[in-house]
């Protein structure tokens, strides 16, 4: 979290004691194609797996034959029928070493290929005995294996067609106000849900489809005299196949739902220019630890999930029983409960060239307790505008200048201010480097920015009504408050789909 306006910098991180990686790693914290930072500290280097040839042992009969002067065959039918046992023996191994060899080597191309995708197979042996260890497995397939449909598939059909099944996942969405809004097979497109018939019990189905465990809040909102989406009787099917399109809704009401209560800040103090957080500052930012050290930030957006950066999960960073998650962490030097992480879902788009579509998923193992310092941030609606008049902050463990050793030990909060992006990929900034899943923050003066190890935390704003969003996630940028050099968050509302379908594919 760099702040070069900021006198007296927190205590130093050196005062810990990391315990050393099991892995070689070194910090790489400069890229030659961008002249960019990634902002995770420290980034671990993947070993060259061990390339065995395989050996295979044949037991080779010999079988020899009496000559002429040792006697021979007394008679000719007992050579003709030996000569036939013994060729058939010959097929028999023939044919069983060919078989051996075929699936043998099958079997053993297919851990060479898993080594090669990554060294988090390779070091996911080391831990086979546990179970969540599969888990980690079936990430892995699913990023790789192209999702099967049956050739009735229909989108937002409300029936499940594809294997994952990725055709009931892109169906719902919130829009202004958090009015609830469905896509379905008939209209084609997103329409308000009417607020006739819902009730508690159909809120609570609506979230939980979602990932949520339950609703939070449902309210009716005024003002809808077009289209829309009108409730049949609760049943145990998809919301998208549920609802019938009407000409307008009852009443012209539709229904605002919120799944989770959300993006409530329980100490409002801060001070300008950046600060060491209080108790509650910022309660959705977590701190994650790979291999018991600090790497980079996340964000906690329901008692399940918390979002982070792709690039922190990178080779053997991937195995999700090498994570621990803290939430509510305020310091280094005094953590609270640790939770497992259960599965690790990395956007099937991102690339480490460009970090477009940086964003990653994390399942917990069981669910946070929310408190007074632990609470979720709230997603922003699909259509929200985050703008430089808005109050937006930045949080994590990162170092506070560039190229320090080691990440802080206290967590740091920084005000921001959001960054055109027509601006932001002009010339003088980062000519073009911006993609519209980016958002830039910060200072273009310098002074005020994230830095290594804030990786995956979060970038939030204030809205109207008084709640925070997470408008970004801290994913990379060149040195760290440096001038014209902001720094660049993946855009939620560009990847906000992304995460409502991993959420619902991987819901408790």
């Amino acid at each position: 979290m760099a702040d070069n306006d900021t006198k007296d910098p927190p205590p130093p991180y050196s005062s810990l004691e990391p315990q050393p990686p099991l892995m070689t790693y070194e910090q790489v914290i400069h890229d030659i194609n961008n002249d960019v930072t990634h902002k995770t500290v420290p980034y671990y280097v993947e070993k060259e797996p061990v390339k065995l040839e395989a050996i295979i042992v044949t037991q080779h009969t010999v079988l020899q034959g009496k000559n002429k002067s040792q006697g021979g065959c007394s008679q000719k039918t007992k050579c003709l029928v030996g000569w036939l046992v013994a060729l058939l023996l010959l097929f028999g191994i023939g044919l069983a070493i060919g078989l051996g060899v075929h699936y043998g080597s099958k079997q053993n191309s297919g851990n060479y290929n898993d080594q090669n995708n990554g060294a988090d197979d390779n070091y996911g042996d080391n831990h086979s005995g546990d179970s969540n260890q599969n888990d980690d497995d079936d990430h892995e397939d699913k990023n790789h294996i192209p999702d099967i449909c049956s050739n009735s598939n229909l989108k937002c059909d409300g029936i499940k067609n594809c294997q994952q099944p990725s055709d009931e996942t892109d169906c719902v969405r919130f829009g202004e106000g958090g009015v609830l809004q469905v896509k379905t097979a008939q209209e084609g497109q997103f329409l308000p849900v009417c607020y006739q018939g819902l009730d508690k019990s159909y809120a609570d189905q609506i979230c939980a489809q979602l990932g949520f465990r339950s609703s939070y809040s449902s309210s009716p909102v005024q003002g809808y005299t077009s289209a829309g989406l009108t409730l049949e009787p609760i049943a145990d099917k998809l919301i998208q196949g549920l609802v019938n399109v009407s000409s307008s809704c009852p009443d012209e009401k539709a229904v605002s739902l919120q799944c989770t209560d959300c993006g409530k800040q329980q100490i409002a103090s801060r001070i300008i220019g950046g600060s060491i957080s209080n108790p509650g500052q910022w309660p959705w930012q977590v701190s994650l630890h790979f291999e018991g050290q600090h790497v980079c930030g996340g964000t906690l957006i329901s008692p399940d999930f918390v979002v982070s950066a792709a690039h922190c999960f990178k080779g053997a960073m991937k195995n999700a029983v090498s994570w621990l998650v803290y939430p509510g962490a305020i310091s280094q030097l005094n953590l609270p409960t640790a939770y497992l992480v259960k599965t690790i879902t990395v956007h099937e788009s991102y690339n480490s060239d460009t970090n477009d579509y940086d964003i990653a998923l994390l399942k917990l193992t069981r669910p946070v307790d929310f408190s007074t310092t632990v609470q979720p941030i709230c997603l922003p609606t699909f259509d929200q505008i985050f703008s430089g008049n808005q109050e937006c902050w930045t949080s994590g463990f990162g170092t506070t200048t560039q190229g320090a050793d080691h990440a802080s030990s206290s967590l740091m909060g920084v005000k921001v201010n959001i960054i055109d992006t027509n601006l932001c990929n002009s010339t003088k900034v980062y000519g073009g480097a911006i993609s519209n899943n980016m958002i830039c923050a910060g200072d273009l003066n310098g002074g005020r920015d994230s830095c290594q190890g804030d990786s995956g935390g979060p970038l939030v704003c204030k809205a109207q009504n008084q709640q925070w969003y997470l408008s970004g996630i801290t994913s990379w940028g060149a040195g760290c408050g440096e001038k014209n050099r902001p720094g660049v968050y993946s855009r939620l509302t560009s990847l906000q789909s992304w995460i409502y379908s991993t959420m619902q594919e991987e819901k408790p």
